[in-house]
């Protein structure tokens, strides 16, 4: 399928691996120029590399926390006016109720709804003058089914998508759409975290937390960042412009629900 946003331009956040890269990748793929975010360096100037070889378009690589307002206004100054914004950044740590005081809420609230916020407000008034604009915002599954060690990244990401909600709806008119991928469980770095906590606290391998992982997913697997990245590609087409405001599981079946 053509997705007839060649010769456009995205910023992708947290694009050196993992979700950020399989979305880059995706976008890339069709035809789609990028200026990528991450804050280490040497494998963000090495994913440009390999991307802008890989399919023909020019990447431009930003190395800087996208959670600071430093690093925000480094990527929009190489990019102030994209057609694409992929937000993305990684999510605070796990632990109790009890473990967390103001300080860990604003902290977690900064990085995962005011970064994304921040950003939104910065290329929307653009991509509206232009007529065409598409955001994609990485949260989690947890804003369908609340993880209770998770309890930062719930309630960060929960107000992210209250945002989203009326937010989306107010730029629709002037052809832009913004929407929320929620992604469970995907073979990225994060799992890999996830499966050796669990090796370790059951004195089980590696091979076997995973396995034990995967039975509680109807698809009996994780998911890739292909497969992300995908989705990610269609929400910024041509052909997804009436899909406003929606959160879109990508989680394997993992979430039994039917809303």
């Amino acid at each position: 399928m053509d997705l007839g946003i060649k010769g456009k331009t995205a910023i992708v956040c947290g694009a050196s691996k993992g979700l950020g890269r399989g979305c880059a990748e995706a976008l890339a793929e069709a035809g789609v120029d990028l200026v990528i975010n991450a804050r280490t360096e040497s494998t963000l100037i090495a994913t440009a590399e390999e991307i802008a070889a890989k399919y023909g378009v020019k990447v431009t690589p930003v190395a800087c926390d996208i959670t600071t307002p430093e690093g925000q206004a480094k990527v929009l100054a190489a990019c102030p006016t994209p057609d694409i914004l992929v937000n993305n950044a990684g999510g605070p740590p796990p632990g109790m109720w009890s473990d967390w005081d103001r300080d860990d809420f604003i902290a977690a609230i900064d990085a995962n709804m005011l970064t994304p916020i921040t950003l939104m407000k910065a290329v929307l008034p653009s991509m509206m003058e232009k007529g065409w604009g598409r955001v994609i915002n990485i949260t989690s599954m947890s804003v369908k089914s609340p993880i209770a060690v998770l309890g930062l990244s719930n309630a960060a990401r929960a107000g992210l998508t209250g945002y989203v909600g009326g937010t989306s709806r107010q730029v629709a008119p002037h052809g832009v759409t913004i929407n929320n991928i929620l992604p469970g469980i995907h073979a990225t770095d994060r799992a890999i975290s996830l499966d050796q906590g669990v090796s370790a606290a059951q004195g089980i391998t590696m091979e076997e937390a995973a396995a034990q992982r995967m039975e509680t997913i109807p698809a009996r697997r994780y998911g890739t960042s292909a497969d992300f990245g995908a989705m990610c590609a269609f929400l910024c087409s041509q052909h997804a412009g009436f899909i406003v405001g929606q959160n879109i599981l990508l989680d394997g079946g993992a979430v039994n629900s039917t809303m």
